[in-house]
């Protein structure tokens, strides 16, 4: 069954590594966890996209690159959780687990809980990052520190529940779908802003 711990570890270290670009990520020891590192390089890049994004000083040509690349990189974001959720439909047919008829599913699958994981760890980087900073006062690090022991929490909490979703996944107590996003605003045929500029071009 799926590690959780190694997970998240990966999605720590991960972190680090990206952030001190002397340094190359080793790579996974398995397809499983380097489809959950290609995902979570979406939610890192798209986390710094979106600061940029917020600048007072960024030209408006410049916020609209990237508000494009925001829009790319949520695009594939969202596919990398598809693919997770694929790899791991795909492990359960290797070792032949079965659900049976109406066997529950769970509201939330493993590749969007792997998902909130990613970004929970960029925040508690991001928070760590606050309680360095020489200047702000005692009252921001304290903020900063909540925050940071509340966080810290949710991450114990929602690596418990997935633990949890996959023990069911792989014992056919739960059922895993994969559900496609099916995004329309990327897509040519669909978005109206888009087909309607093609016509008039």
């Amino acid at each position: 069954m799926i590690n959780v711990n190694q997970v998240t570890t990966l999605q720590f270290n991960a972190v680090e590594y990206w952030h001190d670009q002397r340094f190359v990520i080793p790579k996974p020891e398995n397809d499983f966890l380097n489809t959950v590192l290609e995902q979570h390089r979406f939610n890192f890049d798209l986390w710094h996209e979106e600061d940029i994004a917020r600048s007072p000083d960024v030209s408006d040509s410049k916020i609209a690159q990237v508000k494009r690349r925001i829009d790319q990189l949520n695009q594939k974001r969202n596919d990398g959780i598809e693919q997770i959720d694929a790899a791991i439909i795909k492990q359960l047919a290797e070792i032949n687990i079965t659900p049976k008829p109406n066997t529950p599913i769970n509201t939330e699958t493993p590749g969007s809980a792997i998902d909130r994981l990613s970004i929970m760890a960029l925040r508690l980087f991001h928070l760590q990052e606050q309680l360095q900073r020489n200047d702000v006062g005692s009252e921001h690090r304290q903020l900063v520190s909540q925050r940071l022991e509340r966080c810290c929490q949710q991450h114990a909490d929602l690596s418990q529940s997935l633990t949890e979703l996959l023990a069911d996944l792989f014992s056919g107590r739960k059922i895993l779908k994969v559900y496609h996003q099916f995004k329309m605003y990327n897509d040519p045929t669909m978005n109206p802003y888009l087909y309607n500029h093609k016509k008039s071009a």
